[in-house]
């Protein structure tokens, strides 16, 4: 039995939805490939029968970054841990790897990622691929930490890319928008397991932005919530310690991470959609509730936490010099608007790097994310809030909602160019096209 008959497919009958609930597909088919030989055997199959291909992970990109008419591969048998290179300090991975289980493994093993985002349900080619990051004044997104990557190409073929080996592939395809092939592993840097003291406290929006330069240098992670119509904000650093593990109390945590962040706050956003003139009151109080507190434990368990309020988000990454500018800017908007908004704005950072379309390439970045309530109206808000980041030369993350398209990407990435040609050699026919694709990269 030749290896595509053995991949799993499946004539489709249901719509693909991601998690935020906002974007739907009907494929063709599905296809769940249990190597790299079933998932090139997908491809060029696909691309013999003149249907386009996209690989969905868990669905928590905003944009219809992945969405398909054609063949959707879903990646839940490509996970698991290739190898571990402990002198070189590398974890190879399957590319349909969920970060959770990836970091829940490298612990067990003594090992971490130096860096991630706030959470860890994607997979780890869904996560790259897309320019997911945490924040940090020295280490970079997650993409940043890849070393190398195999790419699955349209016409079939299996790339490795590395900074030695197609390195112009490996330059851009590192968060590569799903445009040049389908990632089937990822090679990253780790480094031995270290321990993270994370100091949260809340502090008012003047002076977390009068201190805001001081606080990025002062901090290897600092981060930062605002919340709209107040003048309160919650502050969060995180930095290397000697210990010893001081974890969150068992039921201190679970208010902090359950009770309040998740539990109360899905009641306050549902009360404020069905009520939205109480918005400011509960943001007055919400920006209250969360205490100072210190603990000190492994990176993921720090890095990350558990969100499960659903909502729709628009990020925009500014060099790091405008953000306050922008920030102050968006602040004075929602003031004088009737706007009410019951999430709170998110303020990180990150150094410059060297992938072509990475929201930090060539430039020292701060990250500025805007959020509403799942069902609530959310277009005026990100609208004006758009306006003001393009305003600064903002990139937004590509798996969040904005509406720039490829004219305005080639004036705010000088690369936008290499990228481009990059794609026209490696998918011409747009096997791996969309219609997000053909409006931020061109045709």
């Amino acid at each position: 039995m030749s290896s595509a008959s053995r991949t799993r497919k499946s004539r489709s009958s249901s719509t693909w939805r991601n998690w935020a609930g906002n974007v739907a597909a009907r494929p063709v088919r599905e296809a769940r490939p249990a190597s790299v030989q079933e998932l090139a055997d997908t491809v060029r199959g696909a691309a013999e029968e003149g249907l386009r291909v996209k690989t969905v992970g868990t669905g928590h990109s905003f944009t219809s970054i992945a969405a398909t008419d054609g063949v959707l591969i879903r990646p839940d048998l490509l996970t698991g841990i290739r190898r571990i290179d402990r002198r070189e300090l590398t974890v190879t991975v399957e590319s349909g790897t969920p970060l959770k289980r990836l970091n829940a493994a490298l612990a067990r093993e003594g090992l971490s990622l130096t860096n991630m985002g706030d959470i860890m349900e994607q997979t780890v080619a869904g996560a790259t691929s897309t320019g997911t990051h945490g924040t940090g004044r020295d280490s970079a997104s997650i993409a940043a930490q890849i070393r190398e990557l195999e790419l699955v190409t349209a016409d079939g073929r299996v790339l490795t890319c590395s900074e030695k080996e197609n390195p112009e592939v490996f330059a851009a395809a590192r968060i590569g928008l799903g445009a040049l092939g389908v990632v089937s592993a990822i090679t990253f840097a780790v480094e031995p397991i270290f321990l993270l003291t994370a100091r949260e406290e809340p502090m008012t929006f003047d002076r977390v932005t009068s201190e805001f330069d001081a606080l990025h240098a002062e901090n290897e992670h600092f981060e930062f919530y605002w919340f709209p119509h107040t003048g309160n904000c919650s502050t969060k650093r995180n930095n290397r310690s000697a210990g010893p593990a001081a974890p969150p109390g068992r039921i201190s945590g679970w208010i902090e991470d359950e009770f309040l962040s998740n539990g109360l706050f899905q009641v306050v956003n549902s009360i404020g959609r069905a009520v939205p003139a109480s918005v400011p009151a509960i943001a007055k109080v919400s920006s209250r509730a969360l205490s100072a507190r210190t603990y000190t434990d492994i990176p993921y368990k720090v890095f990350t936490s558990p969100r499960r309020v659903r909502f729709l988000e628009m990020e925009y990454a500014l060099p790091r010099e405008a953000a306050v500018a922008a920030l102050r800017e968006l602040k004075a908007m929602v003031d004088r608007s009737p706007l009410r908004v019951s999430f709170p704005v998110e303020v990180r950072t990150a150094p410059a790097d060297d992938i072509t379309l990475s929201t930090a390439s060539g430039r020292d970045s701060a990250y500025i994310a805007v959020h509403m309530y799942k069902g609530t109206p959310y277009r005026s808000y990100f609208t004006a809030a758009e306006r003001i980041m393009t305003a600064h030369g903002g990139r937004p993350h590509w798996g969040k909602l904005h509406t720039r398209d490829a004219a305005y990407f080639a004036e705010v990435y000088p690369r936008f160019g290499e990228f481009t040609a990059l794609r026209d050699r490696l998918d011409p026919e747009r096997v791996f096209g969309n219609d997000y694709l053909r409006r931020v990269l061109g045709v």
